[in-house]
């Protein structure tokens, strides 16, 4: 089955380069904007990654996960022009991968966070999100129900929100690639899984979220097996913030901070404790996540400087990373003439529960990571990227890595 779906995959891939390619962008814009008009948007993105481990880490020889990459495909259909559902979004969401060993991390970087947080093994075909999201009530309460990536999806102000948003550390294909960069990994989020989220905009600036979604959802399935057999156990989330948006001088800048607290039910424990047998039911911690924008070039696009903060906190007793934090900056259209490219320094910090030292003989892992994100055409962008792991796998045992990377981002 998985060959299968490669082979198809590899076709599909084939006729939609064959048809792009008969036609120029002015086309393809066309061609969209009648989608559009339908009621159909549709997306198509493909990432290709390489990666080396250049100093220290676990080895700097082993070839294997060095090579890996991904595809996006995006479905959404506006539901009032289809079926008369007032203000309705019905979502569709289908990836695939390739990387034999899933990243360099278990032969090469030894990372505890990991070096790719694209990186997801071989995967030909699964279909990772499919829901319905609708107004209730009045306009500013929405509804989402279905198989969702609880780490993002709404916006307050312009801003991602609903759950551990960021405007410039949030996604692993266009920004940082190290996953401690991507979302705060003190907490457990379930895998894309079955659930609902409620998500309120008080006003202009002040948001409420809520979710409930299956613990123990795995991507690769429906989720309905997990759901509803067996024990059930349900990760519980709750997050608001704020959207301010500052004066300067001549341009306004943008912010958000957002608290969140969230629980899960199930029995777990940490890497030690679970050698041992240990096991603890609510596992419940918070975090914090902040961006600004500090400077502003015009008010027409996005050129200009931001600022990021997280902060994470997960009981010990069950998790191996107690207590996180990182920052970092972006910066949009730096160099005259690039407008549209964006460089990108961030810091990120784990520390090790004390609970966890048979596993970990160290305190902490961290890793600061550099990457400039170039855009060549209107459908390709090129980053090159530099991680510096401190402590890889949280070992004192291992010398600090150094991993090179190059990223290709094809979208359409």
């Amino acid at each position: 089955m998985e060959k299968r779906g490669l082979i198809t995959l590899i076709a599909v891939t084939q006729l939609l380069w064959t048809c792009l390619a008969v036609h120029d962008q002015n086309d393809i814009r066309e061609h969209h904007r009648q989608l559009s008009e339908k009621g159909i948007e549709f997306g198509f993105g493909v990432t290709n990654i390489y990666q080396q481990n250049v100093r220290g880490g676990l080895s700097k020889h082993r070839k294997a996960g060095r090579f890996s990459g991904s595809y996006d495909i995006e479905l959404t259909l506006d539901a009032e022009k289809l079926f008369q559902l007032e203000n309705g979004i019905f979502f569709l969401h289908a990836e695939g991968s390739w990387s034999k060993s899933g990243g360099i991390d278990g032969p090469s970087a030894g990372s505890v966070f990991g070096v790719n947080g694209d990186a997801a093994g071989r995967r030909a075909f699964d279909l990772t999100e499919f829901w319905y999201e609708q107004p209730i009530f009045f306009d500013n309460l929405l509804i989402r129900l279905g198989k969702f990536d609880i780490t993002g999806g709404f916006e307050c102000h312009g801003c991602p929100v609903s759950f551990d948003g960021s405007l410039f550390a949030n996604d692993e294909v266009t920004q940082f690639l190290n996953s401690a960069l991507v979302n705060n990994p003190s907490i457990p989020f379930p895998d894309n899984g079955l659930g609902v989220i409620l998500h309120y905009d008080v006003d202009d600036f002040w948001y409420i979220s809520a979710s409930a979604m299956d613990a123990q959802s795995d991507v690769r399935e429906t989720g309905f097996r997990t759901t509803f057999h067996d024990e059930d156990y349900f990760f519980y989330i709750l997050e608001t913030g704020i959207t301010p948006e500052f004066g300067s001088a001549d341009k306004p800048l943008q912010g958000a901070y957002r608290v969140g607290l969230w629980n899960d039910p199930q029995p777990k424990a940490n890497s030690d404790n679970d050698a041992a047998g240990k096991y603890y039911r609510d596992d419940t911690g918070f975090y914090i996540s902040c961006d600004q924008m500090l400077k502003r070039e015009n008010t027409e696009d996005d050129q200009g400087l931001g600022a990021f903060f997280r902060y994470g906190y997960a009981p010990s007793r069950a998790n191996d990373v107690t207590q996180f934090f990182s920052f970092g900056f972006q910066y949009a259209g730096l160099f005259e003439g690039r407008d549209e490219d964006v460089l990108g320094v961030g810091f990120a910090h784990g520390t090790v529960a004390d609970t966890a030292k048979m596993t970990y003989n160290d305190d902490y892992e961290a890793v600061t990571e550099l990457y400039y994100n170039v855009k060549v055409t209107d459908y390709l962008n090129i980053s090159p990227s530099v991680q510096y792991v401190m402590n890889p796998g949280g070992s004192q045992d291992v010398s600090d890595a150094v991993v090179f990377g190059v990223r290709a981002q094809i979208t359409f």
